[in-house]
């Protein structure tokens, strides 16, 4: 009895094996690990980090190029009133974050417990020198601008060609990111936060005890590496600068003024 070979089957009688993990329709297609997700997740958050402190460092430089500015332009004002045997002020523009330097060859006298200095800018001291109850007093002293960008060494050439074309002393600004906070000069009743203040200087070699208080724009009181202050020595002029927020020992009477430690050393 002879027996017969099978017959091979069709190829189409095989089913078709699938790929462990697919479905139809998703043949192809590879899907995200995790592994692959948290190496994303952690290139944005180094990615935002440099950011975050490349800002930071940017804004912490020009706090201190700022506080460099502030403390060579009380330089620049104390060798001028002293060289030039003028009285010298520098005017602290809230408003425009600017710096300028004014000067008059007058007398000046400084009435504390006002804003600008002046020996009458109050109402009632200008009704009294209408009236000519103060007669003795000094008249109001001219201030003319002074060149400050030259001396304060800020001035580029561009700028200094353009100072050459029209005579004319521009302040010198604030880096972009940087505001005066607070000024506290010793003719002033309160600290000064807006509008303008002044610090004077005198031909004898004496200007006033003053703070100066910069900090980057939109930090809070609370962000104390936000802020700089520098401290000015109303016996020698030197400027001194500081971290934070600092107030400037002021002393108790006239009596005590020789006593206070020089916050420029």
């Amino acid at each position: 009895m002879t027996t017969r070979a099978p017959l091979p089957l069709a190829a189409s009688a095989y089913p078709r094996r699938r790929p462990r993990g697919s479905s139809r329709g998703s043949v192809g297609r590879r899907g995200v690990t995790l592994i692959e997700i948290l190496v994303v997740v952690a290139l944005v958050a180094v990615v935002m980090g440099i950011a975050i402190s490349s800002l930071s460092g940017s804004g912490s430089a020009q706090l201190r190029q700022a506080s460099t500015r502030v403390a060579a332009a009380v330089r620049v004002a104390y060798a001028r009133a002293t060289a030039a045997g003028r009285v010298v002020r520098l005017v602290f523009d809230f408003g425009g974050s600017t710096i300028a330097m004014e000067e008059t060859p007058d007398r000046h006298m400084i009435k504390k417990g006002s804003l600008s200095g002046d020996a009458a800018d109050t109402a009632e001291d200008l009704a009294r020198d209408a009236a000519g109850a103060s007669a003795v007093r000094a008249p109001p002293a001219t201030f003319e601008p002074v060149d400050l960008r030259r001396g304060a060494g800020v001035r580029t050439r561009d700028e200094e060609e353009a100072q050459d074309d029209d005579d004319k002393p521009t302040p010198v600004a604030l880096p972009s990111k940087i505001q005066f906070w607070q000024i506290d000069v010793e003719h002033q009743p309160v600290p000064v936060r807006d509008g303008k203040a002044f610090l004077y200087f005198f031909p004898g070699g004496q200007t006033e005890n003053a703070s100066i208080q910069l900090r980057i724009a939109g930090v809070t009181e609370e962000d104390k590496t936000g802020f700089m202050t520098i401290l000015v020595s109303p016996l020698t002029g030197k400027a001194k600068i500081l971290g934070g927020r600092a107030d400037a020992p002021k002393p108790l009477d006239e009596s005590d003024a020789s006593e206070v430690e020089d916050p420029g050393r």
